[in-house]
C-alpha cells in the first residue's frame, strides 16, 4: 500500500483533511491528527493507539507494525506501508477516525453502512 492509496480511502470519510505534520504529509480531522507519513516515505504513524493495542498489533505482524524508543511514550503505532494490508490498515484508521470525527459524521456513517 502508499500513501497516496491509503489518502485516497481516508479522504472520503467525513471530515478528513490532507495536511502536514512536521513537515510531512498527513491525515488530519478538525485538526488532530490521524496519522501521518514518517520522512522515508514508507512508515506511517497512526496516532490514538494504545499501548495494548499497539502490544497486539506488533506481536501479531512485527514485520508490519513497530514502534521506535521516540514513540514509546506516546499512543501511536509505527507502519510499514509497502507491507500492510489495505483492509486492515483502513480499519485501523477507521477506529481512530471514530475517536474524533464530528459525533453526526460518524453516526451518517453508521446509518449508510447498515
Amino acid at each position: 500500500m502508499t500513501y497516496d492509496e491509503l489518502s485516497r480511502i481516508a479522504l472520503a470519510w467525513a471530515a478528513v483533511e490532507a495536511g502536514s505534520s512536521y513537515g510531512t504529509p498527513a491525515l488530519k480531522v478538525r485538526g488532530h491528527l490521524l496519522a501521518r507519513l514518517r520522512e522515508d516515505g514508507d512508515t506511517l504513524v497512526v496516532s490514538g493507539v494504545g499501548p495494548d493495542q499497539r502490544a497486539h498489533l506488533i506481536e501479531s505482524e512485527p514485520d508490519i507494525y513497530y514502534v521506535t524508543d521516540h514513540y514509546l511514550g506516546w499512543p501511536a503505532v509505527l507502519v510499514r506501508l509497502s507491507r500492510a494490508d489495505p483492509v486492515e490498515l483502513s480499519a485501523l484508521l477507521r477506529q481512530r477516525w471514530r475517536e474524533i470525527a464530528p459525533k453526526r459524521e460518524v453516526a451518517a456513517f453508521d446509518a449508510s453502512h447498515d
